[in-house]
């Protein structure tokens, strides 16, 4: 896990009292656990389904399966998701949310219904 480490690393935090007692803002620990170009939506997919990799793969046509390996990996890691294997031939892989990575369901809806309201309200027009 990167982390976004600087002597002021809390100075610009509006919320730096509640956070002084960690060693990075715990809001640059979100932002790194879920930032890349498909892992907030990979974590959408899997917050209502179990998935194998190539149902992941066909959800999101344009990643290439490397940049969703690295994906995956970097949520596995972070212990956002867990990756089951079966002893199968062909192997069988699935994807699924663990505890701490449902955690985020809230805040996936939250941002689901915040990019409805925005195209219900036209501003994708303007």
């Amino acid at each position: 896990m990167s982390f976004i480490i600087e002597e002021d690393r809390h100075e610009q935090c509006h919320m730096k009292e509640h956070c002084l007692k960690y060693e990075v803002c715990p809001m640059g620990l979100v932002h790194n656990m879920i930032s890349g170009k498909w892992k907030i939506v990979i974590l959408w997919y899997l917050s209502y389904n179990t998935l194998r990799f190539s149902a992941i793969k066909k959800k999101l046509p344009n990643v290439t399966q490397k940049m969703l390996t690295q994906q995956l990996r970097s949520l596995e890691k972070d212990k956002l998701i867990h990756r089951e294997v079966y002893a199968v031939i062909p192997p069988k892989v699935e994807y699924s949310l663990t505890d701490l990575g449902k955690n985020l369901i809230p805040i996936l809806t939250m941002m689901h219904s915040f990019g409805a309201e925005y195209f219900n309200e036209g501003l994708d027009k303007k």
